[in-house]
Formats: C-alpha cells, structure tokens, sequence
C-alpha cells in the first residue's frame, strides 16, 4: 500500500489519548452490563448455563445499544470540516 501524500505544512491527525480510549470505556460499559446482568439471573436461577447466556446476550445488546447512540449523535465541526475537505481534490490531482 502506499501512503497518500500530505499537503505542505500540515500534520497527519493524531487522535488524542482520550479519543483512543474512547472504545475501551464503551467495551467496559457493556462489560459491567452484562455482568450486572449474570448476577441478577444467578442469584434467581443458580444455573451457570442461563447466566452465561443471560451475560453474552446483554453484553452483545448493550455493545449494540451504545453504537446506534453513537450513530446518532450530531457531528461535531471538526468532522463537518474533515468531511467538507474529503469533497474534492486539493489540485486536481491528490485527495487530501
């Protein structure tokens, strides 16, 4: 694969440490879902089959849940910009 050339006297976009862990704190919120989730069904079953099951459907709901939220969202300006420069070429030539 080859890289698509940067313009003059621009930086590529590095995501800040925030944005990076953005995900991780999304995974770990439906992690505790669905741990909730297994004790509740634990606690009234005491069947380790129906709680397993019980854990990965919510689990699976919640992750499922918090991206169509995701979805949802307004863009914010910076991604109207970044998606106003994706329109055209800078030259004619090169996407930037």
């Amino acid at each position: 694969m080859t890289d698509t050339p940067q313009p003059d006297g621009t930086d590529p976009v590095t995501p800040s440490r925030r944005d990076r862990l953005r995900p991780l704190e999304l995974i770990a919120f439906s992690l505790v879902l669905a741990v909730f989730a297994a004790l509740v069904v634990l606690l009234v079953t005491r069947n380790w089959t129906l709680t397993g099951i019980a854990a990965g459907v919510a689990f699976i709901v919640s992750v499922m849940m918090v991206a169509l939220v995701g979805l949802g969202k307004e863009p914010s300006a910076a991604d109207r910009k970044a998606r106003e420069d994706l329109q055209g070429p800078d030259d004619g030539t090169h996407y930037h």
